[in-house]
Parts: C-alpha cells; sequence; structure tokens
C-alpha cells in the first residue's frame, strides 16, 4: 500500500456522513422533547439519533442495489467518530473514550435489532414496547408518547423506502416531520 492510499476516503464516506447528519437533524426536532417528553439529555439524545440511524441503515442496508450493505457501514462509521468526538470534547479522557463508545456501539446495536425486528413485522406495538424501553428507561405498557414516537418511526421507515437509492447514495435523506399536536397520533 502506498503513502497516499492512507488519504483516500473510503467508498462512500461523504454520503455516510451526510446521511447521518439528515438523521441528526431529524432527531432534534423539539416536538420530541417538548410534546413527546423524550428526556433533553445526553441520553435522551443519543436514543433519537440512534432510532433515526437505525432507520437509514435498515433502509440502505436492504436495498438490492450492492452498493446499500457499504453505505450503511459508512452511516454507522460517522455515527461513531461522531460519538467518539463529542465525548472527546465533553472532555472524557483518551483512556476511557474508547470503552464509552464502545458503550455506544453495544447500546445502539441492541436497539437497532428491536426496532428492525418490530418494522420487519409491521409491529407497532413491538417497536412502541422498544422505545419506551430504551428512550424512556421505562418498564410495564409502552406510554402513549411511546406509541406516538413507534408510529413516527413507522412513518420515517415508510418515507425512506420510498426514496430512491441513488438519492441515499447522494447522502440525500428526508424524514417526515414528527407529528406536534398533543392528540395527533
Amino acid at each position: 500500500m502506498g503513502l497516499l492510499a492512507l488519504f483516500r476516503r473510503k467508498p462512500h464516506e461523504r454520503a455516510g456522513f451526510e446521511l447521518y447528519g439528515a438523521a441528526v437533524a431529524a432527531a432534534r426536532h423539539p416536538c420530541f422533547f417538548d410534546v413527546l417528553g423524550v428526556p433533553d439529555s445526553l441520553d435522551g439524545r443519543f436514543d433519537l439519533v440512534g432510532l433515526h440511524v437505525a432507520l437509514i441503515i435498515r433502509r440502505v442496508r436492504k436495498d438490492a442495489d450492492p452498493r446499500g450493505p457499504a453505505l450503511a457501514q459508512a452511516v454507522f462509521d460517522a455515527m461513531f467518530a461522531d460519538m467518539d468526538i463529542n465525548l472527546r470534547e465533553m472532555g472524557v479522557s483518551d483512556l476511557t473514550v474508547g470503552k464509552r463508545v464502545k458503550k455506544m456501539w453495544e447500546a445502539f446495536h441492541g436497539r437497532a435489532q428491536a426496532y428492525e425486528a418490530a418494522l420487519d413485522a409491521g409491529d407497532a406495538a413491538a417497536m412502541a414496547a422498544a422505545l419506551h424501553r430504551n428512550v424512556w428507561r421505562a418498564e410495564g405498557a409502552a406510554s402513549p408518547a411511546a406509541h406516538r414516537l413507534a408510529a413516527h418511526a413507522l412513518r420515517g421507515s415508510a418515507a425512506l423506502a420510498a426514496q430512491p437509492i441513488e438519492a441515499l447514495l447522494r447522502g440525500e435523506a428526508r424524514f417526515p416531520a414528527p407529528e406536534e399536536t398533543a392528540d395527533a397520533a
């Protein structure tokens, strides 16, 4: 391998960062915090970003286009590169950043599997239960807010499925806005 190979971008790296950015922007919608009561904390924000990233990764990974899995990996890589940077900016020591990122990866992976299983089954109740458990760290029956977030995730999954892979490969993804009224479902 030549020296210049060290400086080459990975395939889909730019698109991965763009898609990750779209997920972060969607996850920052004030409705999640103001109307649904998602905790406005590091954990709450991580869970919303993770949900939206999981939707994108699922969409591109399952596409028939052979570039889909590589793009999914690029989105994942972008997310965890950002997590690493954010932890360092928050003052986490270099010696513990790796351990914290690994814990975040494990948490994301478990959540993404639960969300994917619910989405694949078209099971809004299972999605609400997973979100209730993960986002609100709650036990028991899923709250109305968890059901509303599950409905948003199902709409987001459908919206991403309708978007052409070529747009996603350019780093373009559109998420629907969450329902903002207190009585929306």
